[in-house]
């Protein structure tokens, strides 16, 4: 019987795009697959590969492939037009060589999965005759304004149809007319040149969640909302090993402080500050939310590349039991701890997606990409987390602001 399952069994190979925001939504959707008996692989680049922090014990087998950069990956890669074309030029080598590779195995590939940012997977899927899906990591109403931006050749016009509640302000970056956003633009458009001829669009959020944006995309192609990719230890608790991300591009052996200075905390006391790894502020609007988290309990993530940008003396001056400063955290295990009493962040959408799976309220503060418009939704759709108001002129979020929205933003109750 069981070899019989084993026949029956296809394999699915996942194609990701080289950063952490990317391979961990598509990573954890191949746990699930493994668990309806598909046998999976997901490919990483080698620079990502010699670099990240790999669980063997984790189902979903790795494979490497080339972008062309192997050494340095994405940062050595000149603009992000070249990148995308030596990606295209080396991965798609690549790849083919694992399918060729598999072809005579017991396992051959069945199926490709691949980021949308590599819509040159699906035109190698076709050539050797596999169907193939394109994941998608934002939601459904941000891909249906991106696809919308590309289908009318770089322009949109407001009111939006079926989403007139949006203005501009609220749309992704990319399709606002910014010189310094043209090249991620070019990078998000690309997207859509051949997605219609995927077999079907994979996104990760939840019907409930983005119902009537799913409907508008489903008009263009088939599209199945897959997410929100999580651990399932915080969802069904189906998988009994699936309690993190065991594939992490950053670590820390302050890991473990995070759980123990929390426990200290009372429930609901502490306001959890990350803002993404890409998220940059300036040294004006970090001495502002420095000056405005020290009157709350806090623990803070700062990246290395923002340290600098911290009030001078900050650190050396913080009362280490009322504030936590790290480089980074166990996201979800902070989010999951009774202590938090909310989460004040960019509005990524892996954020999003954690904070929704786990009840935690939103204070936010958006700073590029689909970031706005997830806050329009988190404030005015979900109604589940505060904007905080920025100085129109400036763009600065003020002390003042930043303690008036973690004070109304309606944290878990005690």
């Amino acid at each position: 019987m069981e070899m019989e399952m084993e026949k029956k069994r296809g394999h699915v190979l996942a194609v990701t795009f080289p950063s952490q925001g990317h391979i961990t939504p598509i990573h954890q959707f191949c746990k699930r697959l493994y668990q309806k008996s598909f046998k999976t692989t997901l490919t990483l680049t080698t620079s990502i590969f010699n670099t990240i922090h790999i669980d063997p014990s984790s189902p979903v087998s790795i494979a490497r492939i080339s972008d062309g950069y192997d050494n340095s990956g994405f940062s050595s890669g000149g603009s992000v037009l070249d990148f995308l074309q030596n990606f295209k030029t080396f991965g798609s080598k690549s790849v083919a060589d694992i399918i060729r590779k598999h072809q005579t195995s017991d396992d051959p590939i069945t199926c490709i999965v691949y980021d949308s940012f590599l819509p040159w997977a699906l035109d190698l899927a076709r050539e050797f005759g596999l169907p193939a899906a394109a994941f998608f990591t934002h939601s459904c109403s941000v891909n249906y304004i991106n696809y919308l931006f590309y289908k009318n050749q770089g322009s949109l016009k407001l009111p939006i149809q079926d989403l007139t509640f949006l203005e501009l302000q609220d749309l992704p970056t990319f399709v606002t007319p910014d010189v310094s956003h043209l090249a991620y633009s070019e990078m998000v458009l690309q997207q859509f040149t051949n997605f219609d001829k995927a077999d079907f669009i994979l996104v990760n959020t939840f019907q409930e969640l983005d119902l009537h944006e799913e409907m508008l995309l489903s008009k263009v192609c088939p599209v199945l909302t897959i997410g929100p990719t999580v651990p399932s230890m915080y969802l069904d608790q189906q998988i009994k090993s699936d309690n993190d991300y065991d594939l992490n591009l950053f670590d820390s052996k302050e890991a473990a402080l995070c759980t123990t200075w929390l426990n200290t905390k009372p429930q609901g006391s502490v306001v959890y500050i990350a803002f993404g790894s890409m998220a940059q502020m300036s040294s004006v609007q970090m001495k502002e939310l420095a000056s405005a988290v020290t009157n709350f309990s806090f623990m803070w993530v700062v990246g290395a590349s923002e340290e600098e940008n911290l009030p001078l003396g900050f650190l050396e001056t913080l009362d280490k039991d009322k504030g936590l400063v790290l480089k980074w955290s166990p996201q979800l295990q902070v989010l999951s701890n009774r202590a938090i009493g909310c989460f004040m962040t960019h509005c990524g959408w892996n954020s999003t997606i954690e904070a929704l799976t786990l009840g935690v309220p939103m204070v936010f503060m958006p700073q590029w990409m689909d970031q706005p418009m997830n806050a329009k939704y988190i404030q005015d759709v979900w109604k589940v987390g505060v904007r905080v108001k920025a100085e129109k002129e400036s763009g600065i979020a003020k002390r003042e602001e930043i303690e008036f929205s973690i004070g109304s933003d309606g944290r878990r109750e005690e």
